[in-house]
């Protein structure tokens, strides 16, 4: 069971509670991205630079995720393909994406989608907050709960 994120887009102080975690539960975290991401030195951190293009960090995500992983993305389709194959997508919010929300949230990105393509301003996130980031660290914990259950439970 890995940690896998869509780095592109990954705020910082997201990448240290996972560079942390890492070292602490001694779980592998490896960061995507289309460009070199800087890790601390650590046998259980890596980084995977992809070629350029669209899309191409997620499918590689989406190539390699397993069961069980967790996927660290704020892209709503990325999400839903780590879901498909078996895997739990956490948002650096702390948003846990799951089977039963995934749809009501890929339809809302559309719909955004659609009124960003019609011209209509609306907006961007708002800036990281101090709750966001509890938030995120209190669900990797809970997954990292459910590892150590996991792993504790192989022979």
């Amino acid at each position: 069971m890995n940690i896998w994120v869509d780095a592109d887009a990954c705020p910082n102080v997201i990448k240290d509670i996972l560079f942390r975690a890492a070292e602490r539960e001694q779980v592998e975290v490896t960061l995507v991205a289309n460009q070199w991401i800087r890790t601390p030195a650590s046998k259980y951190i890596r980084s995977i630079q992809v070629p350029g293009g669209f899309d191409v960090a997620d499918d590689e995500i989406v190539r390699r995720v397993q069961p069980g992983d967790l996927v660290v993305t704020q892209d709503i389709p990325l999400a839903s393909f780590a879901i498909e194959k078996g895997a739990l997508a956490l948002h650096p919010r702390g948003e846990l994406f799951t089977r039963e929300t995934i749809a009501a949230r890929l339809s809302m990105r559309n719909f955004m989608e659609e009124l960003r393509g019609a011209g209509v301003d609306t907006g961007g996130p708002a800036a990281m907050h101090p709750r966001d980031r509890q938030n995120f660290a209190n669900e990797l914990d809970k997954w990292l709960a459910r590892r150590r259950s996991h792993v504790a439970r192989q022979p």
